[in-house]
């Protein structure tokens, strides 16, 4: 059976395509010469993906990746300007990241109602009425439509939790998250029950939500790390991941016998996977506890609960437990549960959650650029596409229109500082033209 739970995905965004200006002129009785009454066409729709409590998983975008939002409608005569198209908002779970294909961070929603412009629509082109002056009375062209931005990206969920699990395979952590919380994981005696994370809420003191006196926390179940996680074993790396925005973390070394490790052994290999995978973690609040020691051997001769070899001997730091509980008997989960809401509270108070939402804005950038391909001049930027964006480049006014604007953005200087000479061949976007200095 599929899982329901997905932390990587792709998604294609693509905005609306502006709607095309309109070529009209007034026809009326009694009006033998009307003017250019061609509207405007509609601005296109945008793509936004905004975080949202309401959904824990990116699986919506494993079988339908693409995302589009409306076109804008074309202009028509008696300056009837075209609708716009419909804005499309893409939900996405709280703690997205969207990066570009090269890997770069574009944006990092970390709270409920982060949102971030994923495809801009395209700009409506101008009916031929806004083209009417003095001296250009009967405008024949109009503005064409500017198609909508699109993008591949690349999508990582890393969830939103004050406390994050941390332990080997089979070591309680599932059982300890359905005990002290209402998640329900799957749970079995076999290691890697878990093999997607898993969050649950935990409400401490108080009698209702509205005492003052509660703590409510989000607790992460991360499944089990394995020895050499950082480096990538097994499915370390997409573990590891889930750990990295917890305020706390809850180090658990399993007491029972399954793991064949001490908890002296166990707690220096899990904390030196984390400082592998990302340092900072280390300095981290913590709390480490021995979990399932309603399953820790008793060993005739020696102190109950410690292994021979450890009779009479502490556990030293950073093998040291803290507490130790039992999630099967409920033993020390009160003890514990108050310890980490202290935590999670000073922790709140200190500082937010760690790597706040970061929005990397890279807006295009103003002006035009010039690049030889062979013996190609190619213009490239917005402004210049916009210039020679109109409906009929055979018509005169038009093409003085397009060459006055294509002057103004610094499109003639461009070439020049290029070494454009005349007869040199000049692409913007799909057209070509034939260069010809001031001169």
């Amino acid at each position: 059976m599929a899982s329901d739970f997905v932390d990587e995905s792709q998604v294609h965004v693509k905005g609306g395509n502006g709607g095309a200006g309109a070529v009209s002129f007034r026809r009326e009785a009694h009006v033998s010469r009307g003017g250019p009454d061609g509207g405007d066409g509609g601005q296109g729709g945008s793509v936004y993906l905004e975080a949202t409590t309401n959904l824990a998983s990116l699986l919506s975008f494993v079988d339908h990746p693409h995302r589009r939002a409306g076109d804008g409608g074309h202009g028509g005569g008696k300056k009837r300007h075209g609708r716009n198209g419909a804005d499309l908002v893409v939900p996405v779970p709280v703690g997205t990241i969207a990066r570009h294909h090269n890997g770069d961070v574009l944006a990092d929603l970390t709270s409920d109602g982060d949102r971030y412009l994923a495809a801009a629509g395209g700009k409506g082109g101008r009916g031929n009425a806004r083209f009417l002056s003095n001296r250009l009375r009967a405008p024949a062209f109009a503005e064409q439509a500017e198609l909508g931005e699109e993008q591949w990206l690349s999508l990582e969920l890393e969830l939103m939790a004050d406390v994050a699990l941390v332990g080997f395979p089979n070591a309680g952590k599932s059982t300890l998250v359905s005990r002290i919380s209402a998640a329900k994981p799957k749970i079995a005696d076999y290691p890697f029950t878990t093999l997607e994370p898993h969050l649950g809420v935990v409400r401490v003191g108080g009698m209702s939500r509205q005492d003052a006196d509660a703590v409510e926390f989000v607790v992460a179940d991360i499944p089990g790390l394995i020895e050499g996680a950082s480096e990538g074993r097994g499915l370390g790396h997409k573990f590891l991941r889930h750990v990295e925005r917890a305020r706390v973390l809850l180090i658990l070394a399993d007491l029972g016998e399954d793991e064949g490790r001490l908890p002296s052994e166990q707690v220096p290999v899990l904390l030196e996977e984390l400082r592998r995978h990302r340092p900072e973690l280390l300095e981290r609040p913590r709390l480490v506890i021995g979990s399932r020691a309603d399953r820790r051997p008793v060993h005739s001769g020696g102190m109950p609960g410690l292994r021979p070899d450890q009779a009479g001997d502490e556990l030293a730091s950073p093998g040291g437990l803290d507490l130790e509980i039992s999630a099967v008997t409920g033993a020390g989960l009160p003890q514990l549960l108050g310890r980490l809401a202290t935590l999670v509270e000073k922790a709140r108070a200190e500082a937010p959650l760690p790597r706040q939402a970061t929005v990397v804005h890279r807006p295009e950038p103003e002006g035009v650029t010039v690049n030889r391909e062979g013996s190609v001049f190619v213009v490239a930027g917005r402004q210049a596409a916009r210039a020679v964006a109109v409906s009929d480049l055979t018509n005169p006014d038009a093409l003085e229109h397009v060459h006055r604007r294509l002057k103004r953005v610094g499109v003639d200087r461009a070439l020049t500082r290029a070494g454009a000479r005349d007869g040199d061949t000049v692409r913007i976007g799909e057209l070509s033209f034939t260069y010809e200095s001031e001169r």
